[in-house]
């Protein structure tokens, strides 16, 4: 199999090392707006370098994997529709909903498929609890708590590019509340802070926000998110049903010190980021796409559900600004 990767950033740079190690890739080829970058990466992997995206479309691949800037996302998952190739793609698809939806018309139209990359839905923990919810094991779900906490805040020069805090990061936690719990998402009522960095002020984006969330079923979920968590990154959810209550992200690496007589001591070595966080579910999920690719699986994250998570992260920031309930979708 002949895959292409577009972005060499972090997050393309580690995809990069994925495909190169994984059986079935036979080769590599990388692009990036910045050419040094990609040549660096490529030299590394022993794969090869592509001047431009154009040059890389005409290499006979078998698919693509986007991880380029947000803002090239959804023009890239139309090239590559055109051009007849599966494609994975980073989120979000577009940070509005007309580009999200005119992208994936590209895809249905040409008859492709686009695989988004949610990693958390491969994570082994989220895996876990979605089949503790669907099995019946907690009873009756009442309350789902999410949390993401970022250990430090992005580059300045990210924030008005990302689309704020519901699109860019608490998005994960949209997706994985619906994924877990078979629900949709149909009222929001959602408040976030600036108080910290000025950088954010600047933006228009807040560094801290909050969200609760009311599913189809009458179930409560809040989701939090910051991005100033000195003590480390902490991604976690917890399930709280009639019969029993769960949690995911819980271990002697989440920074989180219980200040207990009795509790347990403080983590000897917290979870610095996502990549170290969520490494093995960022290989699932690319090992996931190539077995789509070859034939062999069905589709685990069609794009359509990064429309969905959108959705619900408009209805948050137009919340936020209001200050009322809104009704997803509205």
């Amino acid at each position: 199999m002949r895959i292409g990767l577009i972005g060499t950033g972090r997050i393309g740079s580690f995809h990069a090392g994925v495909l190169a190690r994984h059986p079935e890739v036979e080769s590599l080829v990388v692009a990036d707006a910045d050419a040094v970058r990609a040549a660096g990466v490529a030299g590394a992997l022993g794969a090869e370098a592509a001047p431009d995206v154009d040059a890389l479309l005409g290499h006979a691949l078998d698919a693509v994997v986007i991880a380029s800037a947000t803002a090239a996302h959804a023009e890239l998952i139309a090239r590559a529709a055109d051009a007849g190739l599966p494609a994975f793609c980073e989120k979000p698809i577009a940070l509005d909903v007309p580009g999200t939806l005119a992208a994936l018309d590209a895809v249905a139209e040409a008859g492709t498929v686009l695989q988004l990359g949610f990693m958390r839905r491969f994570d082994a923990g989220y895996r876990a609890a979605r089949e503790a919810v669907r099995s019946g094991r907690l009873g009756r779900l009442h309350t789902v708590r999410a949390v993401t906490s970022d250990p430090e805040p992005p580059p300045a020069a990210y924030l008005p590019l990302s689309g704020g805090l519901f699109r860019d990061c608490l998005v994960h936690d949209f997706d994985i509340v619906r994924w877990v719990t078979g629900r949709e998402v149909v009222e929001v009522y959602a408040t976030g802070s600036d108080a910290g960095p000025a950088m954010f002020r600047e933006a228009g984006d807040v560094d801290t926000a909050a969200a609760v969330l009311t599913l189809d079923d009458g179930t409560l979920a809040t989701a939090t998110a910051t991005r100033c968590n000195g003590a480390g990154y902490d991604v976690r959810m917890e399930l709280a049903g009639e019969r029993d209550q769960i949690v995911v992200g819980l271990d002697d690496r989440t920074p989180l010190t219980s200040v207990e007589p009795q509790g347990p001591p403080a983590p000897g070595k917290p979870w610095p980021g996502f990549l170290e966080r969520f490494g093995p579910a960022y290989e699932a999920e690319l090992d996931a796409f190539v077995r789509l690719v070859r034939g062999e699986a069905p589709n685990p994250c069609d794009g359509r559900e990064a429309l969905a998570a959108l959705r619900i992260a408009e209805a948050c920031e137009r919340s936020r600004r209001e200050r009322v309930p809104v009704r997803v979708g509205s």
